[in-house]
């Protein structure tokens, strides 16, 4: 089992211009092999403000061989609030020519989905950009109602929208783990890209089909709601698709939005484009959760006053738009 932020920490993230939002999140990601594996294939990133599940596909270990290429490339975006989607597709299509080399010949080949999300900024108000290629999901859980931001690239999924079957039909469909859309196996990646608003409440999951496979999305919305904090929902949703059936590898990633706050001033020593504010560490010091940091990453540029300053009484729904 790999774990990621075992702590449950609670992090602020904020540009490292002055006068700009400070984002308070916290987040936890987890994967195990699953009931019926021998190996992992997936691989997963939490490092801000990239996080990422990638399952890998392919024979022997060339399933785990490509989901690490990909995860490998996208965690040079680490810092860097300046992402652009042309910048996530160019990384991906590195990631294809990793995998041919890492991999080498295989009968089978070697492939992976990737979802994931990035903090960015548009209009000098932050915001999630949310990618994907296969049937790896990007959930968000807001004001008690569960959404499935992205959409599958799957051969069952094309049916469900020709009206050629049910949802319930898909389930059991023979070709129901048969992917349209891969990173590797030779093809250029084509992912899907959502903008999707970043505001407190937030509860974002990501998660490899393994997880989806096992749980309902009436399941998943349940464990989302009455679970306090990231690492336990995070753990929970693990624990009920081993409890179901476990099929497959299980990968999870839970994100928590605290809050987006008023304009501060950072002060801060940017290095290697990421700053930590040690002005801010005695406020961190009260928060009630452990193992807090404050980090400052660099931004697209300033904000102004008008966009800083909104009132915070007021916490619009969320809504994605896709490119």
């Amino acid at each position: 089992m790999t774990v990621h932020g075992e702590n449950a920490s609670r992090r602020r993230l904020a540009f490292a211009e002055g006068g700009e939002p400070e984002i308070e999140l916290s987040w936890y990601g987890i994967t195990v092999v699953g009931n019926r594996r021998d190996a992992n294939q997936d691989s997963f990133l939490t490092v801000p403000p990239v996080f990422a599940v990638a399952d890998g596909m392919g024979g022997h270990s060339a399933g785990e061989v490509a989901s690490a290429a990909v995860v490998r490339r996208l965690n040079e975006l680490a810092g860097d609030l300046k992402v652009t989607d042309d910048d996530i597709l160019e990384l991906l299509t590195q990631a294809v020519d990793d995998i041919e080399i890492d991999a080498g010949d295989t009968e089978l080949g070697a492939g992976t989905t990737v979802t994931g999300v990035v903090i960015s900024a548009e209009d000098d108000a932050p915001v999630w950009k949310v990618f994907n290629i296969g049937d790896s999901r990007v959930y968000q859980y807001f004001k008690g109602a569960l959404s499935q931001i992205t959409v599958d690239h799957s051969v069952v999924q094309h049916l469900i929208d020709t009206g050629a079957i049910t949802e319930e039909e898909a389930e059991v469909h023979p070709h129901a783990n048969v992917i349209t859309r891969a990173v590797g196996l030779g093809e250029t990646p084509v992912p899907d890209h959502t903008t999707l608003a970043l505001i407190p409440g937030q509860r974002l999951l990501i998660c490899s089909d393994g997880l989806t496979k096992e749980l309902t999305d009436i399941g998943i919305q349940y464990f989302l709601s009455t679970q306090p904090t990231a690492e336990r929902a995070a753990r929970t949703l693990v624990e009920q698709a081993l409890g179901n059936a476990g099929r497959d590898n299980v990968t999870v990633i839970v994100i928590d939005v605290h809050a987006v706050g008023d304009v501060i001033d950072t002060g801060s020593l940017v290095q290697s484009g990421i700053a930590l504010d040690l002005a801010e560490a005695g406020d961190a010091a009260e928060e009630e959760e452990e193992d807090i940091s404050v980090v400052s990453v660099p931004s697209e540029s300033p904000a102004t006053e008008a966009s800083a300053t909104s009132d915070p009484g007021v916490t619009p729904e969320p809504e994605a738009t896709s490119n």
